[in-house]
């Protein structure tokens, strides 16, 4: 469509100039009389013409009133002889000032293609856009099975290198050693080794391997190809085989190249998943990345750069050595890692003096580098939007919480009643997670709805944990039942604010029971617990691990964790209650509670926090 309206408009240009021509040449000036050449004799014998101009057959008569007319001559014959035929008086014919003009040959050619040669031309001009678009469609028709491959540009104006990517200091290092190979493969060839063949970036999304990808690009020095692994699947099957080989070809040619798929889980899920069958167009574009990778063709420099952040759904055979021999594991990055990041995603940004970015990587447990990049342009908006020139702390902490929970929502109006419930709520979870030893310190407490929440406690563990115990667990729910337990106390009443904390405490019980051994009762054992995701390239059915009498014993120890959470959250809060009265009673008056002024309120009760 877009190439036919090029071609409309383009001959809508060509028939404009036409008109243009035209007008240039016979517009203006009231057309002359038409005279027969008896006509013309008469009113030459009587006195009636003066002047007389002879270009070619054409004549060009001026009267003696001053009006203009033209007239034809014979063609075979020559003007003087036309005239004698027709019976002039030669004595009139000799008062007549008679001038002979060649004709221009300029005007000779503009005439005849005028007439002729141009509406001509028009059609052809017409015709020959109109193929022209079609010829465009037939290319794309034939260029169907070539790879849509993209060439990173060394040098450009967003050129990434290593010391753009904080943390990753494993993964980085696997990097720089494929760098390495292909820059001086000498060093390695001479101790025996052999290039890897493909290297896999695995991690959650957000945890930096499109940025790594992007710093192999910056650092190799060779030709870097790039491709999403979408687009080698279409409708038809053998098109994506078809992309394949023509994206390794032309990685071959010129090798020592990188070719970085992207996402490449999109083709290379698990085979035999019972749909589709070997003809399958996943499949076959999977089978032909395999034969590509380590087929007969064993002696070529293409190293295959790939990244996924679903590792558990891809083929075996896509994973054995000899294709993806290095498999990288992205971690979300820990508390300094976080704030190397803030650092960096800072430096375009105006911070306001006395900014620390560490107090940030500490509010942002779980972030990915992507999540933190978030972070700090939200706290730009919201600067930008009070009217600042810079960047404060303040607008940094704010920015966590729209991004964790949505953006605050002050006009949201409610009653004192529920505004009560709210404010003994948040004060329960606070006063159980200050209570316990094990539990995480509490940051800050709010009733201020944000996003489908209607008021937040934030608790944040001081150091990283890779590692927690059954009494850690406990201890977190039972702050999250530390809500529910603060209404049935208060309130005589529960209400459907603890819905989230309920399901979160359900999820996290059941966890404890069936993947982490936790249970007394239960011991040691793995169950699947109902949470495992379905989808296409693997399984399609649930496999049942445990009998209907496990499965009663499994939900019995369920109810067992969270009824023993409960009962602690009320044993917490009927110890501390002149405690929660206050807390609550700060939240009605301020909304909002920072974790030094709630540090330096319970330290009034001499509050020390209690070992499960």
């Amino acid at each position: 469509m877009k190439s036919f309206s090029k071609n409309i408009t383009a001959v809508a240009t060509i028939l404009l100039m036409v008109a243009l021509v035209f007008s240039f040449f016979m517009g203006g000036e009231p057309k002359p009389a038409a005279l027969t050449v008896n006509e013309l004799v008469d009113k030459i014998n009587a006195g009636a013409v003066t002047r007389i101009e002879v270009s070619g057959n054409d004549l060009a008569i001026t009267l003696k009133d001053g009006t203009k007319a033209t007239a034809k001559k014979e063609f075979e014959s020559g003007f003087s002889e036309t005239l004698k035929n027709y019976g002039v008086d030669q004595s009139a014919l000799r008062q007549v000032a008679l001038e002979v003009k060649e004709e221009s040959g300029v005007q000779f050619w503009i005439g005849v293609l005028a007439q002729s040669l141009l509406p001509l031309l028009v059609l052809l001009g017409f015709f020959w856009f109109m193929m022209r678009g079609a010829k465009g469609g037939q290319n794309q028709v034939l260029g169907f099975g070539k790879a849509n491959l993209k060439l990173s540009a060394p040098g450009g104006k967003e050129k990434v290198s290593f010391t753009d990517v904080a943390g990753l200091k494993e993964a980085k290092q696997e990097l720089i050693e494929i760098v390495d190979f292909l820059k001086n493969p000498k060093k390695f060839l001479d101790m025996g080794a052999k290039i890897p063949r493909g290297v896999l970036l695995m991690g959650s999304p957000g945890s930096g391997k499109t940025l790594l990808a992007r710093a192999v690009a910056g650092e190799s020095g060779v030709p870097f190809f790039y491709i999403s692994a979408s687009e080698f699947v279409e409708m038809f099957v053998g098109v994506g085989a078809s992309r394949i080989r023509d994206a390794f070809t032309t990685a071959k040619k010129h090798s020592p190249s990188i070719l970085f798929i992207d996402e490449i889980d999109a083709v290379g899920r698990q085979r035999g998943a019972g749909m589709g069958g070997g003809h399958d167009e996943r499949e076959q574009t999977l089978n032909q990345i395999l034969v590509e990778m380590d087929g007969f063709e064993r002696e070529n420099q293409v190293i295959v750069l790939a990244a996924t952040n679903r590792p558990d759904v891809l083929d075996s055979a896509l994973l054995r050595p000899g294709r993806f021999d290095r498999q990288v594991v992205l971690d979300l990055p820990d508390i300094a890692d976080r704030e190397e990041i803030l650092k960096i995603h800072a430096k375009n940004k105006p911070l306001a003096e006395g900014v620390n970015l560490r107090p940030v990587a500490v509010r942002t447990p779980g972030f990915s580098g992507a999540d933190l990049e978030n972070v700090l342009n939200e706290a730009a908006i919201l600067a930008a939007r009070e009217e600042k020139k810079t960047i404060s702390q303040d607008n940094l902490f704010m920015s966590i919480e729209k991004v964790v929970l949505g953006p605050e929502r002050k006009g949201r109006i409610i009653s004192d009643r529920e505004k009560n419930v709210t404010a003994y709520h948040e004060a329960g979870h606070a006063l159980v997670a200050a209570s316990l030893q094990d539990a995480d310190p509490v940051h800050k407490i709010s009733i201020i709805s944000r996003g489908r929440a209607g008021g937040y406690t934030m608790k944040l563990p001081t150091e990283e944990n890779r590692l927690k115990t059954k009494k850690q667990f406990m201890a977190e729910m039972a702050t999250m039942m530390g809500g529910y337990a603060s209404e049935q106390i208060v309130i005589k009443d529960v209400s459907t604010g603890a819905s989230s904390d309920l399901q979160e405490a359900s999820k996290l019980a059941r966890r404890m029971v069936t993947k982490y051994g936790m249970s007394d009762v239960i011991g040691p054992v793995v169950f699947a617990n109902g949470e495992e995701a379905v989808f296409m390239g693997r399984d399609f059915h649930h496999e049942q691990r445990s009998s209907e009498a496990m499965s009663a014993k499994i939900d019995s120890e369920v109810s067992a964790f969270l009824h023993s959470a409960e009962d602690l959250a009320k044993k917490m809060l009927i110890t501390h209650k002149k405690i929660l009265d206050a807390i609550a009673k700060r939240l009605l008056e301020k909304e909002t509670i920072e974790q030094e002024e709630f540090n330096e309120l319970i330290k009034e009760f001499d509050l020390k926090p209690l070992a499960i």
